[in-house]
């Protein structure tokens, strides 16, 4: 397996991380999207950082699978899955902080990753 595909599960499974860091104060199990629903602060920001991983996680498994399909250089493909993911790390750490701007310069960097490996493809 190369080391983009461990970055499609090491992706999948940030929404998750950010989403235990939002219910670390506990959750109402009976209704959790209500409990998500009525938080505030960083725990707040984390639910809709997960939300956002949500999001952004399926045009980014595309991009590397297309990638992949077309025989992109793998170096270039794991280079840039690497890259994606740490910014998603990043992009979290300053959603939970509160750094709006840099947080969506991180996302747009992100964005671009995403569009540099479909593009990549095209040129395969």
């Amino acid at each position: 397996m190369t080391f983009a595909y461990w970055m499609i599960l090491a992706a999948a499974l940030l929404p998750y991380i950010a989403v235990a860091a939002a219910k670390s104060a506990g959750h109402d199990n009976r209704a959790p999207r209500l409990g998500l629903a009525a938080l505030s602060g960083w725990r707040q920001r984390a639910d809709w950082a997960h939300r956002n991983h949500f999001e952004a996680f399926p045009a980014f498994a595309a991009a590397v699978l297309v990638a992949e399909l077309t025989h992109v250089a793998q170096g270039r493909i794991d280079l840039l899955a690497g890259t994606f993911v740490v910014l998603r790390i990043v992009y979290t750490g300053f959603y939970i902080a509160d750094w709006a701007t840099p947080r969506s310069v991180v996302w747009a960097l992100g964005f671009v990753v995403v569009l540099s490996l479909f593009v990549m493809g095209a040129w395969a």
